[in-house]
């Protein structure tokens, strides 16, 4: 009893505590205490939740018939919606909070919520080589699945909680994009609901247009309720090589040729400092030297960006075998490096020996928790975002983030880029080798500003013709919005299916100077 009537103890002077400082105190200048003491136990019951609950309804083969009567429940909405005038535009019912993304949409207050609970993997054709799935299954669940029958996604965004869905109507990446290609290039249909209830099915030859105006639409030309996505032959191990490179020139030149080389399966840059990288390259393998294999999944283990850079900081190469699914989600536990501003302490030994099996937080519960507070700091003294720029400005690019906000490690990742319609595609009429640079942290610059520095930026990257992810924070004007992506598609579309009246257009959805 002893010890129990001690953590009482503890529990009723925190809350005390708490009482007299304030919650929105506490939140904000101590919010590693609330993120211990309630996100992360609340985040670890939330995935035994949905691991359980997606392992038996697969299991039970009662997906796919509970899937058609959950798709004729959106149409029933959408054409309710239409009998009462559509007065309002429509967007799906899931909160805000739940999407990955850092920005709450406040359209969800106005719109007309579409209730869409569609989060279950439908079916695996190993002879079609296609997994199908509804909008809302994540990549951790269907990671969890495909490598335990042995296949895999030829493209699996990193983050555990990334949505098919947010990841067809926005976009994904991974370091096996420099062969595949952004999430879209792997899918090979889309199942919609359009705005006059009808269900739709469209691929390369049949509706087209649609199939190539779906990605990076944000959910404004129909209710995604299923894709069918690539799938490949899975193998036990990715055998990755650390590379330290120094001087911006030197880095830029080995990530090209790396990225260029498809024999890498896999192709990786952290960016330390502006003249320091480590460049790591990978294939899957059936087999391992046993005395390099590193299963950085462990929950201690030492979190993979931290890992990374002691091979910078020794000036070694070195080669290690990891486990598939363990390398997929290797940022998973530190939110790449984002966790070390909310939990300083998260990568210490004895922390994660004791807790690590609880990290990371959900980001859900992390939004839904931040208060408006905490939501303007992070917007002022924050960035989180990605720029995709063709490989061949990648030298200028980093120079311009080093200079514009000096945030490191910056994420390096290749993907090629084919010459199809849609919003996004080079600017010729060839595919191109383009470079994602992801600056997640504080600016440590002293002329940062959110609004005029995240437009500089813009403005650098619309100039090579490169483009913005859209789940970041975006300044834009509709003008400049539009002279970085391609609408020619996308606004045919609109007029051919009716959507001006049934969804917002992508810019006022998404776009700050637009957002309701």
């Amino acid at each position: 009893m002893g010890p129990l009537l001690y953590l009482g103890g503890l529990i009723v002077l925190f809350m005390l505590w708490i009482r007299v400082k304030g919650l929105d105190y506490v939140i904000i200048h101590q919010r590693w205490i609330f993120v211990c003491l309630f996100l992360l136990p609340l985040s670890v019951i939330f995935d035994v939740y949905y691991y359980v609950r997606a392992w038996i309804i697969f299991k039970m083969c009662s997906a796919p018939k509970q899937h058609d009567q959950r798709v004729k429940d959106i149409q029933r909405q959408v054409r309710e919606w239409r009998k009462e005038g559509g007065k309002t535009h429509m967007c799906t019912g899931r909160p805000g909070w739940l999407t990955v993304s850092l920005r709450v949409g406040k359209y969800k207050k106005t719109h007309k919520n579409i209730m869409i609970n569609m989060m279950d993997i439908l079916e695996v054709d190993t002879k079609r080589q296609v997994v199908r799935v509804e909008p809302l299954a994540n990549m951790g669940q269907v990671t969890a699945l495909l490598n335990s029958i042995g296949w895999t996604l030829p493209v699996l965004p990193e983050l555990d909680d990334l949505t098919v869905g947010g990841l067809v109507m926005g976009t994904g990446i991974e370091s096996s994009s420099h062969i595949y290609g952004l999430f879209q290039h792997i899918c090979v249909a889309f199942e919609l609901v359009l705005a006059d209830g009808s269900l739709v099915r469209c691929t390369e030859k049949e509706n087209a247009d649609l199939f190539y105006a779906v990605p990076w639409s944000c959910g404004t030309l129909g209710f995604l309720v299923a894709a069918e996505i690539r799938i490949i032959p899975a193998m036990k191990w990715v055998k990755l090589r650390y590379e330290p490179v120094r001087g911006l020139s030197a880095i830029c030149q080995k990530f090209a040729s790396e990225s260029a080389n498809k024999e890498n399966k896999f192709v990786e840059g952290l960016q330390y400092s502006l003249d320091e990288a480590v460049i790591m390259t990978g294939t899957m393998t059936n087999e391992a030297e046993p005395d390099k294999i590193n299963r950085i999944g462990l929950y201690y283990k030492a979190w993979f960006f931290k890992h990374v850079e002691s091979f910078l900081k020794a000036d070694r190469t070195a080669v290690e075998y990891i486990p598939l699914r363990h390398y997929y989600h290797r940022h998973t536990r530190s939110i790449f490096w984002e966790l070390q501003d909310i939990i300083p302490f998260g990568n210490n030994p004895f922390f994660r020996v004791a807790f690590g099996w609880m990290v990371p937080p959900k980001i859900s519960l992390l939004k839904l928790t931040q208060g408006e507070t905490i939501r303007r700091l992070y917007e002022q003294h924050h960035v989180v975002q990605d720029m995709l720029v063709p490989i061949k400005h990648m030298q200028a690019a980093i120079s311009r983030f080093h200079h514009d906000i000096q945030v490191y490690p910056l994420w390096l990742c290749p993907f090629l880029l084919p010459s199809q319609p849609g919003m996004v595609h080079p600017k010729g009429d060839e595919d191109e080798l383009y470079v994602d640079i992801g600056a997640y942290g504080e600016p440590k610059t002293k002329h940062f500003q959110a609004r005029a520095t995240t437009r500089q930026l813009e403005k650098f990257v619309r100039d090579v013709h490169g483009f913005q992810m859209l789940y970041a924070d975006v300044y834009m004007e509709r003008q400049e919005f539009w002279e970085m992506f391609d609408g020619t598609l996308y606004h045919k579309l609109r007029e051919e299916l009716d959507c001006k009246g049934a969804f917002p257009e992508v810019y006022d959805k998404i776009c700050k100077s637009a957002r309701h």
